[in-house]
């Protein structure tokens, strides 16, 4: 089965963006967030902007099982 990108319902503080990132490449989401984190601060808020057209496109992962 083909692995896609959603956003996690389950294992979200925000969005659930970054979480369903690191449930896609297996990934601590604790640390992914910090790096990210870290990440908006050294692209100059670069990364603020993907997280927020991320957020609004991805889909959720009940909105991908409804689709199967």
């Amino acid at each position: 089965m083909k692995k896609k990108l959603y956003k996690s319902t389950s294992n979200k503080m925000l969005t659930g963006t970054l979480g369903g990132v690191s449930e896609l490449y297996d990934i601590d989401s604790s640390l992914l967030r910090i790096l990210y984190a870290a990440g908006i601060f050294l692209s100059s808020g670069f990364l603020l902007l993907v997280y927020i057209v991320a957020a609004f496109i991805m889909p959720t992962d009940k909105e991908l099982n409804k689709e199967v």
